[in-house]
């Protein structure tokens, strides 16, 4: 992976002097992802080569290279007729995993696990989750909302940086098991994200008939006049009708047209922008378990409407010649968590404010990154609404657990346009303030302290605040804010970061 955005080195020391100053400005770890999805789950260990930014007084560490170490068997994710996740098939086949790749879990410096798709549904989930955090290594876990798997799903494929290294608007089509999501990608930018009830493995059976039939099956079959039910046989005639049914769909939402009766059903977004019904394509790509079989990776079939879903979507693409080129982004079914995790270490400048010292360390807060335009006059209500989006994006809901607000601040730091920032800030996290969560405010700046002084004395007297500057994060980060570090008043920042291919 070379496509960075600033200087590195590459280098090999040849005497004791120069590893040792190799070894200062350089780090590899070694990660893990593992993915639970609707119809799969899969693991995959990397190695993760990160360089000290800049000169050697900086604090933060980027990567500079990654190689895949070992990745699994795709397992189909197993359920429990009382529509919970088997845990113990799950963690006997990730152990199995860890065994295979001769991987010991403390060897692992960091990971991932990401469940997706209807697996989030499952009454189990998030225990699932934090099982795996409790057994093998320091993870970051997340339950990825569709918004949240559609930016993940573009960005692991290789979309995003296919649509940024051509400057080009490029429609990511991520087909699952039981949903679709599509992200509109700007030169590298996702600009939006939908996504759809439809997936290959809404239907299961076997030799002796359905075993698996999920709501949105139930709900295309019912507009067809078929009626569905476990044990039955489906028919031949009832497949091909169904699976015809789940193509349009499919293009509906490729066409960005406004959704009909059935499609506003199966919609678990809202519906696309009306400002991107007519931007133009450069291209169409797809990922997720069908563009294995799109892209002539996979022929297998395993007991779901998942084969007879892309041939049908592939006759469909051939047939619309008003279709932009196909691309192949490079990843298919592994796309959602191509990476698995990286720390990141940063230290915050001095000018910080923290209400509560005695409360840290806290850990694994989810990152709201926060693009603010900031003229010359601030209107508080657009900070509002950019910081509502941010949590809608990223599927989290507000009150619900403590988050951090990430945003680079840029202009002058007088103090109409502080307080306006900081009313915009509280205005959007009511509940946040309400229940008595720290309201955590990372900067890319130097107006941490003033910022949050203005927050916790003028606009929410006695809020608990935690505001850091000289941080950089992004969207799909969390982070784990250390003790102050006494004689300096400076704080480590944690950085985990999804990492994409």
């Amino acid at each position: 992976m070379h496509d960075l955005e600033f200087d590195h080195l590459h280098y090999v020391p040849d005497d004791e002097v120069n590893e040792v100053a190799w070894a200062t400005d350089n780090v590899e770890l070694r990660t893990v992802g593992i993915d639970i999805g609707s119809s799969t789950s899969h693991l995959m260990f990397s190695l993760v080569h990160l360089q000290r930014l800049g000169t050697a007084l900086s604090s933060r560490f980027v990567v500079v290279k990654r190689q895949t170490l070992w990745q699994s068997p795709i397992k189909l994710t197993p359920y429990l007729p009382d529509y919970t996740i088997d845990t113990d098939d799950l963690a006997e086949f990730f152990g199995s995993c860890y065994h295979l790749a001769q991987v010991d879990p403390d060897d692992v410096d960091s990971g991932a696990v990401i469940l997706t798709g209807e697996a989030i549904k499952r009454h189990n989930a998030r225990a699932i989750a934090e099982l795996f955090s409790e057994v093998s290594g320091t993870f970051v876990c997340a339950s990825a909302g569709h918004h949240m798997e559609g930016q993940m799903a573009a960005h692991g494929s290789g979309a995003v940086a296919m649509s940024r290294g051509n400057g080009n608007t490029v429609l990511n089509v991520d087909i699952g098991g039981g949903t679709t999501k599509l992200a509109l990608i700007e030169k590298g930018e996702i600009i939006a994200t939908i996504a759809t009830a439809v997936g290959g493995r809404l239907i299961v059976e076997d030799a002796k008939g359905m075993t698996r039939i999920e709501e949105p099956a139930l709900v295309i079959a019912k507009s067809l006049g078929i009626d569905l039910r476990l044990g039955n046989n489906l028919a031949a005639q009832d497949r091909e009708r169904i699976v015809e049914r789940m193509v349009r769909q499919i293009m509906r939402m490729i066409d960005r047209r406004p959704p009909d009766e059935l499609s506003q059903r199966l919609l678990v977004t809202e519906a696309w922008p009306a400002e991107f019904a007519n931007k133009k394509l450069d291209a169409i790509t797809f990922s997720g378990g069908i563009a294995e079989y799109l892209y002539k990776r996979e022929n297998r079939k395993f007991g779901d409407l998942g084969f007879d879903l892309s041939e049908a979507l592939r006759h469909m693409l051939a047939r619309r010649k008003d279709l932009p080129p196909i691309w192949d982004p490079g990843q298919g079914i592994r796309a959602t968590a191509i990476g698995a995790a990286q720390f990141s270490v940063q230290v915050s400048g001095n000018t910080i404010l923290i209400s509560k010292p005695d409360d840290l360390p806290i850990q694994n807060l989810p990152v709201i990154a926060c693009s603010f335009d900031l003229p010359a006059v601030v209107e508080p209500p657009a900070v509002t609404d950019t910081v509502r989006k941010g949590l809608s994006r990223s599927d989290v809901e507000e009150g619900a657990a403590p988050l951090a607000l990430a945003f680079p601040w840029h202009g002058d730091p007088s103090h109409a346009r502080l307080h306006a920032v900081a009313t915009g800030i509280a205005a959007a996290l009511p509940n946040t303030i309400a229940a008595g969560m720290p309201i955590v405010l990372l900067i890319d700046g130097d107006v941490g302290r003033s910022l949050g002084r203005v927050l916790r004395n003028e606009v929410a007297p006695n809020a608990h605040v935690i505001a850091l500057d000289g941080v950089q994060l992004k969207q799909f980060d969390y982070v784990d804010i250390g003790h102050v570090i006494e004689l300096t008043n400076a704080v480590p920042v944690i950085i985990k970061s999804l990492l994409f291919k």
